[in-house]
């Protein structure tokens, strides 16, 4: 066993979205960089297991149902299929492709990577234990903490059993169900409903909550619902698991209320855990709570002033997006012992089930409870030329108002391309002032046909109810 160390400026744990954008604004800014990934590639559990690809089996599916249902093919009377591998293949293919391209920013800025587990020594030195059991020790003025998170696994399921997965081993699946159990229906069990929904499996999505995603807009969680029944999902809200049990062909999962509900495999898809036992914390004075996470300030700064965490390990927003924002915000302070900038206030939902789902700032039902005197302005897809043209009629464009001043306070969007979509309305939301106002989707000319031509479409439709 070898014992080596080095000194580092700035030491980054975790090369997903979070720790990159930390580990990239250190580096621009002439700090000497160390980045440490548990995993053979860099990227994270967004590159490898969540984000990218999910979205890419999702594409795959989408694409095939588009072709099965596009009357361009129907002459054919053949319906196409993909397995799950198949489909797999091409999600892999773009996995090389992200960690290829986030590989040469860290050579290109001058960042050294390390591959091995890290843990602290103390507040300015890390223990680093290569695959091969190799030790390494480095010294650091400041740390990020960018460890990420994976699934929640309750101690009384089995998640050895060759036919019990999570979100991320579900990526190994070699057979081909012909149904599944998905166990919470949160986002990442509703994107999976649709994807083996899609490729014909038979699907249970068991619901431990009253409604699907229940911090959407309710018109938005109920035509997702209507969507995903209509495809053949089951739906079962309220239900809590008793017991989980693999079988030799199966799964078996008991609920609270009695229900005995029998599939080829489950997808245990509800909650998830901080990175955070192989780190050491303790012998720095941190404590995570009960999901694993750890407590920032505005700063991304923890309890000890040299250590930062951002991403999954502090919790909400959970959101790719808006770790990479951490990341920058983070590095700045580290630099420079303040901030100004903070993640914006209405962060963009992007929701990949098929179709699509996207929404920024508030729905009917918060502002109801807040007595905001507001309207509603709707644009349905299967009246837009662009959407007939393409044979994407599934879905609507839906922009809340204040009756009074025009302004814009929520857009909600559902149907292909809506995390597109959505961008247009959150960048007239986030003017300042008179800036923010729906008539600037009347008084714009937007190209025909297009589906961006929604905002048009609605924001008429809003001001018409007002007139």
């Amino acid at each position: 066993m070898t014992k080596t160390q080095r000194q580092y400026d700035a030491v980054v744990i975790g090369s997903g979205p979070g720790g990159e954008g930390a580990a990239m604004q250190l580096a621009k800014n002439g700090r000497k960089v160390l980045m440490i990934e548990k995993h053979q590639s860099i990227g994270g559990g967004c590159t490898h297991w969540g984000t990218i690809p999910s979205k890419a089996l999702r594409h795959s599916v989408s694409r095939l149902i588009e072709y099965n249902t596009n009357p361009l093919f129907s002459g054919e009377r053949v319906q196409r299929g993909l397995t799950f591998a198949e489909i797999l293949k091409h999600a892999q293919g773009v996995i090389r492709k992200q960690v290829q391209l986030r590989s040469g920013f860290y050579q290109r800025n001058g960042v050294d990577v390390v591959h091995g587990t890290a843990s602290f020594v103390n507040a300015h030195e890390l223990q680093i234990k290569q695959a091969d059991g190799t030790l390494e020790f480095v010294t650091t003025e400041q740390v990020v903490i960018a460890s990420g998170s994976r699934p929640y696994h309750p101690k009384d399921v089995d998640f050895t059993h060759e036919r019990i997965y999570d979100s991320d081993t579900v990526l190994d699946l070699k057979h081909e169900p012909k149904s599944i159990i998905i166990y919470g229906a949160g986002v990442v069990g509703c994107e999976y409903a649709s994807i083996f929904r899609g490729l014909g499996v038979k699907v249970d999505l068991v619901n431990t909550r009253d409604r699907l995603l229940s911090f959407l807009d309710a018109e938005i969680s109920d035509a997702l619902s209507y969507h995903l029944r209509n495809s053949g999902v089951v739906i079962r809200h309220n239900e809590e698991y008793a017991s989980i049990k693999g079988t030799d062909d199966g799964v078996v999962l008991m609920t609270e209320s009695g229900k005995r509900i029998v599939a080829d495999c489950l997808l245990f898809a509800n909650g998830r855990s901080g990175n955070i036992e192989e780190l050491a914390v303790d012998k720095v004075g941190l404590e995570p709570n009960y999901r694993g996470q750890l407590e920032v300030s505005k700063h991304y700064q923890t309890s000890v002033d040299t250590i930062y965490a951002v991403g999954d390990i502090i919790g909400y927003p959970s959101l790719a997006s808006a770790a990479y924002d951490q990341g920058r915000i983070c590095a700045t302070a580290m630099l420079h012992g303040d901030c100004e900038q903070r993640l914006i206030s209405d962060i963009p939902t992007g929701i990949y089930t098929i179709p699509e789902i996207s929404s920024v700032g508030k729905t009917e039902e918060e502002l109801t409870a807040q007595k905001v005197p507001y309207e509603v302005g709707r644009a349905q897809f299967k009246h837009l030329a662009r959407a007939q043209i393409s044979n994407m009629l599934v879905g609507n464009l839906k922009i809340l108002f204040h009756r009074d001043t025009k302004e814009v306070l929520g857009i909600h969007c559902f149907g292909e391309r809506a995390a597109e979509i959505i961008h247009i309305g959150q960048a007239i939301m986030e003017q300042k002032g008179d800036g923010n106002t729906i008539e600037y989707f009347v008084n714009t000319t937007f190209n025909y046909p297009t589906m961006a031509e929604a905002y048009r479409v609605a924001a008429l439709n809003g001001l018409n109810r007002v007139r």
